[in-house]
């Protein structure tokens, strides 16, 4: 191996000096302490909400059969029938305690092939949703589905399949294709009613305004979307109103009202006025003294004049509040009269005043600093994600990929790290930016110096959002971010927390980890990762990872690097942790004495002296053994007759090996 070892602390509470040489990325802490497991719940809970809105479409019933007789089902049918939906409905029916959901994206870099049997992990959700794929990317996944099924029924897991609409499908695959047809749209529309709270005599009447919407053969999500707006309207209403003028409300905030919003912000001519309604439109339904702080706020960042008239001469803020047709209600919180004119108003001035754009990122990192008890972290988000929707919306990806990494590095508060957080959430959510965004990280955590925070901020994305669908790419990404980190363990932590939840995840690493140089970051997370639990406890069919070959051969030359270049004093805890599972596993125990003696044995000139300290080790162990010494000095003897079969002397005493002077045999 060509690189140097040095000293490395493992879990230092400040800072530390590297020294000369590479620029490693250090993690701050301002944005640990929040839930570690958040990422297992995430897929489950989406999830959980489209079996709740799914209705049951022709030939759901078939796919479920198909699915649970075969492990596969290819479903096929019209856009905008819920194909997807159902898919993840179809895996989310099977979820069990063993294996991940991990949506396929086999056009993407880093992804395994299809062909790869190391894709798929014991009971694990597959799914590959080609539905928008063109010719060429079909057929190559068409070519590969075979080898994908047959990885699928060895592992135990269940794979759906959504095919563009038209296409071909071979004859060995036809069985498995599900057609499903559109559901009845205004089942799906009361459906989703019922899941936002509304009763049934509320949404059960006919209404005009309803059915002519529903005439048009509306997509799923448009009428999933326009649900919704009837909730909101709902929410918004006069007590006296009711469900047909919730709906006509819904509809009208469809309309385009550009001509309407472009003449109603030509009539106010002054900077506070139109200050005031950009800060309504950006926090729409924020207490009124959030407004008023943040329309300050917002004057001051945009370096606006201050007002000279005295104070008690000014308009007060209901006044204010009348002119850009707003005001506040009984609870304080201030709304526009009329439902989603915040999003059109937010448009207008995206779209027709561009100078604009850049201040409205520095005044969202300056709004969210706000220290005000009505400032909640759902109004924070809800205000990066409206930033964040008039970047994703007019195609400027890169530059909300700026502001997030640029919110990390400049004065990083811990709000602007959860607002910088969940600004790549929405790219990551972005149907036509997620790829983009996904590749965008992976650059940032494998190759670029990160400055500040933005470090920390990029392992919270990937634990909370890329792992809840796409595990593999977070263990990547987790791997480089753990591989460059100093001065605390971070990101090594969420890459552990990451691999307990598959067997195939952790085969994944370990491999990772042998093929690379393994600088001592790398053999850190090697230690962390080696936990012999998890190795030898079985996960399929009664078999455990450590009776697979590969992972023996990464564990050997992962062991050896270790042994070989770091001190006795970091490996030995672990060594006595792998030693004290060979005392509880008998078959087992046996595989990984002859791996950690197989270890020792490659270290070429420090041979001798590594056989000598890894029986002193075991030695030490005893003391600390679980079980009791007994067993344990049992174990040390059994490790002893390895090293000695593995420098080829009969064993016909005690004694522990020495080194000689030549320091390869005892």
């Amino acid at each position: 191996m060509s690189e140097p070892y040095s000293t490395w602390v493992d879990s230092p509470r400040g800072p530390i000096h590297t020294g000369s040489g590479d620029m490693y990325v250090t993690v701050g802490t301002q944005l640990q302490g929040v839930d570690r497991s958040a990422f297992r719940r995430v897929a489950d809970d989406q999830l959980a909400w489209l079996r709740r809105v799914l209705v049951t479409p022709t030939g759901m019933g078939d796919a479920r059969h198909k699915l649970a007789d075969t492990g596969t089902v290819i479903l096929d049918g019209p856009p905008g029938s819920g194909r997807t939906s159902a898919a993840r409905v179809l895996l989310h029916e099977h979820h069990q305690d063993a294996g991940v959901f991990h949506e396929l994206l086999p056009d993407e870099e880093d992804e395994l092939s299809l062909r790869d049997p190391d894709l798929v992990g014991g009971g694990d959700r597959l799914l590959l949703d080609l539905s928008a794929a063109d010719v060429r990317l079909w057929a190559a996944a068409r070519t590969d589905l075979s080898a994908l099924r047959k990885a699928v029924h060895e592992q135990h897991a269940h794979l759906v399949v959504v095919m563009p609409r038209g296409n071909t499908l071979d004859s060995d695959l036809q069985p498995y294709r599900v057609e499903i047809e559109r559901p009845p749209a205004l089942e799906a529309f009361r459906r989703h009613l019922r899941v936002h709270g509304l009763s049934y005599d509320q949404y059960l009447r006919t209404d005009p305004t309803v059915t002519e919407f529903l005439y048009e053969q509306r997509p799923m999500r448009e009428i999933a979307t326009f649900a919704d707006l009837v909730r909101r309207a709902r929410e918004a209403a006069r007590a006296d109103d009711g469900f047909a003028e919730w709906c006509a409300t819904a509809r009208r905030a469809r309309d385009d009202r550009r001509k309407e919003i472009a003449a109603f912000v030509t009539r106010l001519h002054e900077g506070p006025q139109r200050a005031l309604l950009i800060t309504l439109a950006m926090l729409h339904g924020a207490h009124a003294d959030v407004i008023h702080q943040a329309s300050r706020l917002l004057l001051s960042t945009l370096k606006h004049p201050p007002d000279e008239i005295p104070l008690l001469q000014r308009k007060d803020l209901a006044e204010r509040l009348g002119e850009i047709s707003a005001s506040a209600g009984p609870d304080g919180h201030v709304r526009f009269a009329e439902l989603d004119y915040d999003a059109a108003i937010r448009a207008h001035f995206w779209n027709h005043m561009p100078e604009l754009r850049q201040y409205l990122g520095i005044w969202t990192a300056r709004s969210v600093d706000l220290n005000d008890p009505h400032l909640t972290q759902g109004l924070r988000d809800g205000l990066v994600a409206k930033l964040a929707g008039q970047y994703l919306r007019t195609g400027r990806e890169e530059g909300l990929a700026s502001l997030a990494e640029d919110w990390s590095t400049t004065a990083p508060s811990r709000a602007r790290l959860e607002a910088a957080v969940h600004a790549l959430t929405c790219g990551l959510n972005d149907p036509a930016h997620a790829r983009s965004f996904r590749q965008r990280i992976y650059q940032w955590c494998a190759n670029k110096q990160l400055k500040g925070e933005f470090a920390q901020v990029l392992v919270r994305v990937c634990r909370d959002v890329i792992a809840s669908s796409h595990p593999d790419q977070a263990l990547l990404r987790l791997y480089h971010l753990a591989r460059r980190e100093r001065g605390t363990a971070h990101a090594a932590e969420e890459l552990c927390d990451l691999v307990a939840t598959s067997g195939r995840l952790r085969r994944r690493l370990l491999d990772r980890l042998a093929r690379s140089a393994l600088s001592p970051a790398e053999l850190r997370v090697f230690l962390r990762v080696c936990d012999p639990v998890p190795l030898i406890a079985p996960y399929d069919n009664a078999r455990s990872l450590v009776e697979e070959s590969g992972v023996q051969n990464s564990v050997i030359m992962c062991w050896r690097a270790v042994l070989h270049g770091l001190p006795r004093a970091t490996w030995q805890p672990y060594a006595e942790r792998w030693l004290h599972a060979a005392t509880d596993s008998e078959h087992r125990g046996e595989l990984l004495l002859d791996l950690i003696v197989g270890a020792a044995d490659q270290c070429d000139d420090k041979r001798g002296a590594t056989f000598a300290e890894l029986y002193a080790s075991a030695r030490s162990a005893e003391s600390t053994a679980p079980d009791g010494a007994a067993r344990a000095t049992a174990t040390t003897e059994r490790l002893l007759q390895k090293i000695s079969a593995a420098q080829g002397i009969a064993l016909d005493d005690t004694s522990p090996p020495t080194e000689s002077p030549r320091g390869t045999t005892p």
